[in-house]
């Protein structure tokens, strides 16, 4: 027995030693990193992409979620949402049976018509220049020039021949041209053929009230006469009568100088080349509308 050998036990133990930097933990970590990374960077693209009314309509979706979630409907904004996704359009669902679509404004229908006003407007400008050229050239309107007054209004190229002081078109408290004025509506008549645009002409007078006549004649009868009197001298002088489509009398109803309503220069005639627009609205004006009552 003595010879018999001990076994010898060996315990082979095993450290666990954390890998450190080896590990892989940190790319997970690093992974989730770049993710969300890559995820705030898009919705800051997505952001800047889209205008102000889509925000609004986002910003409102957000603000009450759980109101859609529960409630059921459209959400607040959602008309405003900026991306549209496949399949049914949910927004639909809520319409009634028989509803139809709404009506879609073509595109870009309001920028050609405002660039075709622009376009006009143009060519308004420039024939006010030629009438100012005109006025300087000709003998007849140099010396009244300052009695004769251009500009571009919102109906078209307005053309106003004013009183002096001293120097009034007409008559006193009469339609009667003076002989300078019918001077000036002649020479004036043939430039007028020339344009394309139809023509309204309107007397005014300042806010004296008419001396004679009684009620039964005010200033709004001399206004209308007076404009009516400077028709007259214009298709003499060569306009041409189908051109005009209207001719009014506006009394002191619109002054030149409303702080000074006994102002010469409010008495005056107005001649204008009206616009599309406005020659379209004096042309419905003028309609008779037939209005059919129902049985009561």
């Amino acid at each position: 027995m003595a010879d018999k050998k001990t076994p010898t036990i060996v315990v082979k133990r095993i450290k666990k030693v954390s890998g450190g930097a080896h590990g892989g933990a940190w790319k997970i970590a690093y992974a989730d990193f770049v993710t969300a990374m890559m995820a705030f960077f898009l919705l800051m693209w997505l952001l800047g992409s889209v205008d102000g009314d889509k925000l609004k309509g986002i910003s409102e979706y957000f603000q009450t979620p759980l109101k859609t979630s529960l409630l059921g409907g459209p959400s607040s904004g959602a008309s405003n949402i900026m991306i549209a996704g496949g399949g049914r359009d949910l927004m639909q669902q809520g319409m009634r049976a028989g509803d139809g679509p709404s009506p879609v404004r073509k595109p870009g229908a309001s920028d050609q018509t405002e660039a075709q006003e622009q376009a006009e407007k143009s060519k308004m400008q420039e024939m006010k220049q030629k009438l100012e050229a005109l006025i300087e050239d000709s003998p007849k309107l140099k010396p009244f020039k300052k009695q004769l007054l251009l500009d571009v209004s919102s109906e078209g190229l307005r053309v106003q021949i004013v009183d002096e002081q001293n120097r009034p078109m007409f008559a006193l408290a009469s339609p009667t041209l003076q002989p300078y004025a019918q001077d000036i509506l002649r020479e004036i008549a043939p430039v007028l053929n020339g344009m394309p645009n139809r023509i309204s002409l309107a007397g005014h007078t300042d806010a004296t009230p008419y001396a004679g006549g009684g009620k039964s004649y005010s200033n709004w009868e001399l206004s209308a006469d007076r404009a009516n009197t400077a028709r007259r001298v214009l298709v003499g002088g060569g306009l041409d009568e189908s051109r005009l489509i209207r001719v009014i009398g506006l009394a002191s109803a619109v002054l030149l100088e409303p702080d000074e309503p006994h102002n010469p220069t409010n008495r005056r005639i107005s001649i204008i080349l009206l616009n599309k627009r406005a020659e379209d609205a004096a042309i419905n004006e003028g309609r008779l509308k037939t209005i059919t009552l129902g049985n009561s």
